[in-house]
């Protein structure tokens, strides 16, 4: 009797953990399907959002940088990070949230926001000094990062998207593109340079991901343990190719050369931008910035690799590129 009592109690233990294993499997292709559904109607919206421009594609920027910035200084305040140094007050964090958001709007209507950002942090600095209690240094360095990061970054996305209104004289596609959506003037340097970097960045996260996880096996850095050099290096590949490829299909830019430098360096920004966030998380303590989207985590989960990306490709296409690269 005892022994069949425990076999009983055995398969019973047996059966729920079985049970808790289906659950578990159904539980991520759950997850699976709706971080899916979401990118393709994240990826397939952006998309139309890039080919608009003007205010349309600043709109957003505006939208995503304050939904972003407000994501940044909640994960400075947090609980992890707020045991090493103190946080700024939060109206300042709101305040420089609203400045954040403004900045890519004064990029498209004024082209420079250099005068504009030194004098906001000249304005926050001091409202931090003014404040009650004793003001600390950790206080505006971590705000003063926040307008950089959060803010100035991601405006150099406008720069180029909006800014470099060459014409791409060499895409087909714009020769045959409709005149009720803008004819072949839509088809700018800035539209197919924005085009190629965000489809080169999800290139390199989608081959990253994909080699860490048929090869990973070397660790790339303790910031963020699951990135492997064997990933790293599949994105990078990945990366250079969907540039190379689209370069052929955009005739931009003209030179293989040229096509290849702008893959590297924009997967170093997306690398850089992605460990970035990282470092701000694992000091936070917290998984995601936020759980604005289903399944991807907050905006600064979903556009970490592009922060740094735009101001090293407006660099490059404005720098080093004879006439645009056209």
């Amino acid at each position: 009797m005892p022994n069949r009592y425990l076999e009983e109690v055995q398969k019973g233990h047996e059966l729920s953990n079985s049970e808790d294993a289906v659950s578990e499997k159904q539980e991520k292709a759950s997850q699976l399907k709706k971080r899916i559904v979401f990118g393709l109607g994240i990826g397939l919206s952006i998309g139309v959002v890039v080919l608009a421009g003007g205010w349309i594609f600043t709109t957003v920027v505006a939208a995503a940088v304050f939904v972003g910035a407000r994501e940044y200084f909640e994960l400075v305040r947090s609980r992890g990070i707020t045991a090493g140094m103190t946080p700024p007050p939060r109206y300042v964090s709101r305040v420089c949230s609203v400045i954040c958001a403004l900045m890519p709007l004064l990029t498209l209507y004024r082209g420079q926001i250099d005068v504009s950002v030194t004098s906001a942090a000249f304005f926050v600095a001091m409202a931090l000094h003014l404040q009650r209690g004793n003001p600390r240094f950790a206080q505006l360095s971590s705000t003063l990062f926040g307008l950089f990061y959060c803010g100035y970054l991601p405006c150099f996305w406008v720069k180029l998207r909006c800014g470099l209104a060459a014409p791409a004289l060499n895409t087909g596609i714009g020769a045959s593109w409709p005149i009720l959506l803008g004819g072949q003037a839509q088809w700018t340097v800035g539209l197919v340079a924005t085009l190629i970097s965000f489809s080169s960045i999800i290139a390199a996260d989608t081959y990253a991901f994909m080699g860490g996880k048929a090869f990973g096996r070397t660790p790339l850095t303790s910031v963020s343990p699951k990135k492997t050099w064997e990933g790293t290096i599949a994105g990078l590949c990945g990366c250079i190719a969907t540039t190379i490829v689209l370069s052929k299909i955009f005739c931009w830019p003209k030179s293989l050369l040229s096509a290849i430098a702008f893959g590297i360096l924009n997967f170093f920004g997306s690398v850089f931008g992605d460990l970035t966030e990282s470092m701000i998380k694992r000091d936070a303590g917290v998984k995601d910035s936020g759980s604005l989207i289903p399944g991807h985590g907050g905006i600064l989960d979903r556009v970490d690799s592009y922060i740094f990306t735009g101001a090293l490709a407006y660099s490059f296409v404005k720098t080093f590129l004879p006439l645009y690269g056209v």
